[in-house]
């Protein structure tokens, strides 16, 4: 039986990572903070993550390399910990008849949705990452969205069903956990993390972040560093790092 590890909920906080940040050493490995409100979440490029209070999934998960079950990690390696924690969730979503796939890197969609975001922070000590904290925002119950967010979706939204969150906090922490411990214990294989990932093998509209400008493309995989590997209709292949393009949804 997986080791049960504690969840600690606050009625409200800036941010469940500012708070993990802030009192490293008083939380276990592989413990999680979650909070019914955030009156600063944050997200990806700098966004604040916009959640209705008491409706969503919106927490950090504390990860400390070398200790417990999680072994050292080099920092050239960093990318294993978005593949694993991405993973986690698909496979809790995938328990709850969800069906959902990994827009690259970090972000979950069910079909052309965001039901998930993911903001994951590390802190390196030489050629190692030291710790690392996973903030996840995941909407569950949520049904109407500000009109500023594009194509935003919940869990509730896809089943037609209420969900209570503590009791589903728990399912979904053992589903991170054992992905979490599982992964980066193994040999790096991104082939689980690639068999989920949005829009892979098929040709679709992007936009060059450099300069604007649109073009066609296939994804084709993901690099050991994380970089998206694309290839056009002429056979062209490009990489490209976080924030030098963008998808058009």
């Amino acid at each position: 039986m997986t080791q049960r590890m504690p969840i600690l909920w606050l009625d409200e906080t800036d941010s469940t990572q500012n708070e993990l940040a802030r009192h490293i050493s008083d939380y276990d490995n592989l413990s999680v903070v979650a909070a019914r409100l955030q009156t600063a979440g944050r997200g990806q490029r700098g966004n604040k993550w916009l959640a209705s209070k008491g409706k969503n999934l919106t927490f950090s998960m504390l990860l400390k390399f070398g200790q417990g079950p999680l072994p050292i990690l080099r920092a050239s390696d960093q990318f294993r910990i978005t593949k694993a924690a991405t993973l986690g969730v698909l496979s809790y979503l995938d328990s709850t008849g969800i069906e959902c796939m990994i827009k690259w890197p970090n972000d979950i969609y069910h079909r052309n949705k965001k039901i998930c975001g993911m903001l994951i922070e590390n802190v390196l000590d030489g050629n190692n990452v030291s710790y690392s904290i996973a903030g996840i925002g995941l909407n569950v119950n949520q049904r109407e969205f500000p009109i500023n967010l594009i194509n935003p979706t919940s869990m509730s939204l896809a089943s037609g069903k209420e969900y209570d969150l503590e009791s589903e906090m728990e399912k979904l922490h053992v589903c991170l956990r054992d992905s979490i411990v599982s992964n980066l214990n193994a040999d790096d294989d991104s082939s689980s993390y690639e068999g989920r990932l949005y829009r892979k093998g098929e040709f679709h509209e992007y936009v060059r972040c450099s300069d604007g400008t649109s073009f066609e493309a296939m994804i084709t995989g993901v690099d050991k560093s994380g970089l998206l590997e694309v290839r056009n209709r002429k056979g062209e292949r490009e990489k490209f790092a976080f924030k030098e393009i963008s998808y058009i949804i």
